[in-house]
Parts: structure tokens; sequence; C-alpha cells
């Protein structure tokens, strides 16, 4: 238990990098004794469009913790999620994925299938295949990584697969959806789609847990109630075919 209390101590206490804008910035690492630790916990990701951020979170006792914020090369079509195949848009909104999304033979070094399009995308009729988080560096409609990025994330989502976790979150959002953000972006054509995302966002901000999310009536529809002694493998918002 000692141990444990210092490992957890020593993560806390480490640097959260992130990036605010565009500008390049250094990969985030927490100390490699520390990730040797957390590879097989459960994983999280956050995308953010305008930030060209992908965030790795990992569970430390009840809360998912930042492991890092890696930048993201390329992705294209600009703010907006995704409606129909060919329109080279990267999507947004709230997926979930198994082992069989994990590419590790990919074109494109390795790659992770985000799901789309999901539940919310079919009640929409969009259309689109194999979008996914890759290497490379470069892209049309999926989010593009530095290989070395990619082989950090691929290998702490397919570590949390093999030690249990069945499904993976993958929460796409345009930019950090604050409410001064969402009243910059007030007159987007996209704004009522993103109204319905911001509630992931703030649940996440609030909870440090993935937000729980359920599709009606073709709407995402965000669970407010935290639920913390669930498994990770129940809190699925809606099943990939």
């Amino acid at each position: 238990m000692v141990r444990i209390a210092l490992f957890i101590a020593m993560l806390l206490s480490l640097p959260v990098f992130t990036m605010s804008s565009a500008v390049a910035s250094e990969q985030a690492q927490v100390g490699s004794g520390a990730q040797q630790q957390l590879l097989g916990s459960p994983v999280y990701i956050q995308i953010f469009k305008q930030e060209r951020t992908l965030e790795l979170y990992a569970k430390v006792e009840d809360k998912f913790r930042l492991v890092g914020a890696y930048r993201i090369c390329d992705f294209s079509g600009g703010l907006g999620n995704k409606r129909q195949e060919g329109d080279f848009k990267s999507p947004e909104g709230f997926y979930n994925i198994d082992i069989h999304h994990l590419k590790p033979d990919s074109r494109f070094y390795r790659a992770i299938n985000v799901g789309f399009p999901n539940d919310y995308d079919r009640a929409q009729g969009y259309s689109g295949k194999y979008l996914m988080i890759h290497g490379n560096c470069l892209s049309i409609g999926c989010y593009a990584m530095t290989d070395a990025n990619i082989n950090v994330i691929y290998n702490y989502v397919h570590a949390a697969f093999d030690n249990g976790q069945r499904n993976v979150q993958i929460s796409i959002y345009p930019f950090r959806m604050t409410d001064t953000n969402m009243q910059l972006h007030k007159n987007s054509f996209y704004i009522n789609f993103w109204r319905q995302l911001q509630p992931g966002y703030a649940y996440f901000e609030k909870n440090h847990q993935p937000p729980m999310v359920s599709v009606s009536n073709g709407n995402y529809v965000v669970n407010q109630t935290p639920m913390q002694t669930q498994p990770a493998s129940q809190l699925a918002f809606a099943t990939v075919k």
C-alpha cells in the first residue's frame, strides 16, 4: 500500500503538459517509471481540433489522469463534423472502440479506427469509413500523428485491452468547449451540434471520468450523474458495429 501511495503521489506531482494553440510543442511524457506502471490501466482519449492536440488519459485509482498531450500533425476539412464520404472532414463526436479497431499493420505505420459512423452519425444518415488516428504525419479525413507519438498512444490502448478493458472511449471536440469558446463560435453553422458535445467536455472536466453518452431521437445525451463504481466496460454509449 505504501508503494502504491508513493507512486500516486509521484504521478500527481508531475507537470501537466498541454498545448493551447496550434504551435508545435514537444511530446508530453510522464516519467519512465510511472509510464511503465500505467501500461495496462484503463485509458481515455480526447481530441481537440483547433488546438491540434490529442490527450491520452489513464486511470489512477478512481480518476483518469493525463499521461500526455500529443500534437496532431494533420487533419482536414476544418472545424465541424463529418457528414458524408468524400467531404474530407475529420469526425467530431463521441466514439467507442474495441480491440478490433486497432490496425497494427496500417500503411500509415499504426492506426486506431475511431469508430465512425457511430449511432449518432447513422441516425443523421452520415457516411464514411476508415477514419483513423494514425502515424505518417499526413492525412485526409483522419487524425495524423508522428510515428513516435502514435506508437505511444497505440501501446497504451493495446495494453488496456490486453488487461481487460473492453471499450475505449474517444471524445473528439472542435476546440476546448469552455463557455468563452462557445460564445466565440455562437454564429457557426455547427453550433447546435457543438452544444450537444459541450456537456461531455464539462462532465470530464468536473468528474475526471469519461462521459456516459447515449443517442436519443438522433441527438447526443450526456448523463450528468457520476457512476464511478461501474467497470469501464459498462461505460459505453453506442455499440460500434
